[in-house]
């Protein structure tokens, strides 16, 4: 085997030299990737609570944040923003939310109609981006049907220590007349038996 002319030796370092940049190149962008963490991806609450949609991202430079409501009647955009700016809040959640450099966004007085799936987008400015989701229940405490149970169970209580009192009346008066009618019974067989007596 001959040896290789000095040349094509030169030309393999400069070829290695060239791979290892890119490659480190490619590492450095992909250190500057997006990262987000969400701590609680379900949050359950009632209506008339705050709620805070909680998130964390990392990345180089300054990303654009998006927030999209989707439920069983649709999706829409309800913010977006770029850490340091005023964000584009939709005309549905005017007033009732508010929004943090970290990427997360507070829900003031939520209702019923502001269950479902809210989705973050984090973009970087070199096209990266990273999505996340974060499920939000909320439930409706009927505090006028629990008092209507209340009362009802209560009225209920009231009517049965009616009815078991005028069944007690009942039963002792029903016990006193038969203890009469047996008495008179017992009075009018000894007088009988007392007129059979004069008669004999």
């Amino acid at each position: 085997m001959r040896p290789l002319p000095r040349g094509s030796k030169k030309n393999r370092g400069i070829s290695l030299g060239l791979l290892a940049l890119c490659l480190a190149a490619a590492g450095c962008l992909q250190s500057q990737g997006v990262s987000l963490y969400i701590p609680q991806s379900a949050i359950n609450a009632t209506v008339e609570e705050d709620i805070l949609l909680s998130v964390e991202y990392s990345c180089h430079g300054v990303p654009t944040i998006e927030w999209k409501y989707t439920s069983n009647w649709g999706a829409q955009k309800i913010v977006e923003w770029k850490p340091g700016t005023q964000a584009n809040i939709s005309q549905s959640h005017k007033d009732r939310l508010c929004t943090f450099d970290n990427g997360s966004i507070q829900l003031f007085s939520v209702g019923v109609r502001d269950s479902g799936y809210y989705v973050i987008t984090v973009t970087e400015h070199l096209g990266s981006s990273q999505f996340g989701t974060i499920v939000l229940h909320v439930s409706e405490i009927l505090y006028e049907d629990l008092h209507f149970v209340a009362v009802f169970l209560a009225f209920l209580a009231a009517v049965a220590a009616l009815l078991i009192s005028l069944m007690w009346v009942c039963n002792k008066c029903a016990y006193k007349f038969q203890r009469k009618r047996r008495h008179k019974l017992r009075e009018s067989a000894t007088e009988d038996i007392e007129l059979q007596d004069v008669e004999c």
